[in-house]
């Protein structure tokens, strides 16, 4: 019996989803269909009725978690928005926690080898992640953007390394020193 159009599309959510935090988790090359798939609730013979390929999940996943992120920092205000930003992306729970992680600084160093689409996508994020970070900035910053870009930069190279080392301490240092420069440098 063949589904329905509302079933089918909330189907090709739900494997969107356990993708993406496969993939955040995992990384894309180390995440098979077969894993994501049972994730989901399916055999991988259906996966071709919802994605032509991995690639187009790929794609979606990190297009739907790089929106849920932004729409988090976009949504900040007020003298502290910055701040609050840096405090949650900067955090612990980002660092160990995969599910609703920012794709930039999960998949940084596989997104560069991802085909088009997905690496227009992240593109698109990483442009909209500086822009947020560029509106919370004191408007009196005639170099505003390239501000955002650094911080941006360290707002993500802070999690990368901060997830690298096996020192918790020295994990925990770099998310705190990383906060610390960037609100002194701001």
């Amino acid at each position: 019996m063949r589904k329905s159009r509302k079933e089918t599309a909330k189907t090709r959510e739900r494997i969107v989803k356990k993708a993406a935090h496969a993939f955040m988790r995992d990384g894309i090359a180390e995440s098979g269909l077969l894993n994501v798939m049972a994730s989901a609730g399916l055999t991988q013979g259906g996966f071709y009725r919802h994605f032509a390929s991995k690639d187009q999940l790929v794609s979606e996943a990190v297009e739907k978690n790089l929106d849920a992120v932004l729409r988090h920092l976009e949504e900040k205000g007020g003298d502290e928005a910055l701040a609050e930003i840096l405090h949650d992306y900067l955090s612990q729970k980002h660092r160990d926690h995969y599910n609703g992680a920012c794709p930039l600084a999960a998949l940084g160093t596989e997104l560069p080898r991802a085909d088009k689409k997905t690496r227009a996508a992240a593109s698109a994020g990483l442009d909209r992640f500086i822009a947020a970070i560029e509106h919370k900035l004191s408007s009196s910053h005639k170099d505003a953007q390239a501000r955002a870009r650094a911080i941006a930069a360290a707002m993500v190279g802070g999690i990368v390394i901060s997830r690298i080392t096996t020192d918790e301490k020295l994990s925990n240092s770099i998310l705190r020193d990383t906060k610390a420069f960037v609100l002194e440098a701001q």
